[in-house]
């Protein structure tokens, strides 16, 4: 008789254990580019699809009052602004299951390969909705705020329009004198490859035996989900031109909430005796409530077919609006060729 699925789970217990694991084996998480946040996770766990988070602005630049002795002469106090930004929530949820006899005939267990797997599963998905939600934020930044987030350089001729350090540069410049800030750097393999063959990559060991690597002080993610599009004025019968998309991140520049339902079981195990003639079919059950949200950008509920976004919506520029200034949104994007 094989190990059941029940055997080697306890609903409870396994979904902390899949929500941990799916924070702890991100890249993107390990480097601070995502923050979790407790109080996005708390409103997850509360009622409605959204919820609205206040935000204090800072003061402003006005040159100080010049004191005087006319005792008639009485200052005016300036005030402070604020912004509110709304954060969406998403239910999500995801099944596996197995014949009881394919397990049988396999001489192995089909559900402890999918139990095991579960985590990875749900950090892929965390990890495609960031990348969606980017190239959401900054189709709005290009169509509302004049790309000003953005250094498109492919239509530069020859290196001009490749990927380098000094266009690196130029991006983090698009915020002011923040631009210290920027900690990582996102790209595509592609793009990690050529940067690796003109030596842009420092590779530092680590006193356990492995290595971390860096460009230019920056941490590096590498994704094959970063925005890649053929440019050819024909891409059916052209040769390809490809053109990437890189990011660059300042800590916490995306705050989320990744958490179990509130009232549905995170983790279910589900039988079908009858299934399969009788031979038993087993089902795993995944629920999660979560929320991404990049900093200075609120929701907007413009664009939403169902009851909560779909990875496709987060790309969609309609569902974002930009409420902070730009110095203040530890985001920037290249748009490059290799």
């Amino acid at each position: 008789m094989s190990t059941r699925l029940s055997d080697v789970i306890v609903p409870e217990e396994f979904t902390a254990y899949v929500a941990q694991n799916t924070a702890q084996k991100s890249a993107l998480v390990q480097s601070g580019v995502m923050a979790r946040n407790a109080a996005i996770e708390a409103q997850l766990s509360a009622g409605a699809d959204a919820f609205t988070i206040p935000n204090w602005n800072d003061l402003g630049n006005d040159e100080a009052d010049i004191v005087n002795d006319d005792p008639d002469d009485e200052s005016a106090p300036g005030k402070i602004g604020a912004a509110r930004v709304l954060v969406r929530k998403a239910f999500v949820a995801k099944s596996w299951g197995a014949m009881n006899f394919a397990s049988e005939m396999a001489g192995d267990n089909a559900m402890n390969r999918i139990r095991d797997r579960s985590s990875a599963y749900w950090t892929r998905q965390l990890q495609s909705r960031l990348v969606s939600t980017l190239n959401g934020v900054l189709a709005r930044n290009v169509a509302a705020n004049g790309g000003d987030m953005r250094v498109d350089i492919t239509a530069g001729t020859g290196d001009a329009a490749k990927f380098s350090a000094g266009a690196v540069i130029d991006a983090a410049h698009t915020l002011g004198d923040s631009l210290r800030d920027v900690t990582a750097i996102g790209m595509h393999s592609d793009t990690y490859a050529a940067a690796l063959k003109a030596d842009l990559i420092q590779t530092i060991p680590q006193s356990s035996g492995g290595f971390i690597q860096t460009f230019r002080g920056l941490a590096i993610l590498v994704d094959d989900d970063m925005p890649k599009v053929n440019m050819a004025a024909d891409p059916e019968t052209d040769p390809a031109v490809w053109a990437y998309t890189s990011v660059l991140f300042g800590p916490g520049a995306i705050a989320y909430g990744f958490v179990p339902p509130r009232v549905a079981a995170g983790t279910a195990i589900e039988y079908r005796e009858a299934a399969g003639n009788g031979g038993g079919q087993e089902i795993l059950h995944n629920r999660f409530n979560l929320a991404l949200q990049p900093v200075g950008f609120s929701w907007v509920e413009t664009a939403v077919a169902a009851e909560s976004p779909t990875i496709a919506e987060l790309a969609n520029a309609a569902n974002w609006n930009r409420v902070y200034e730009r110095k203040n949104i530890p985001l920037a994007f290249l748009h490059h060729k290799l």
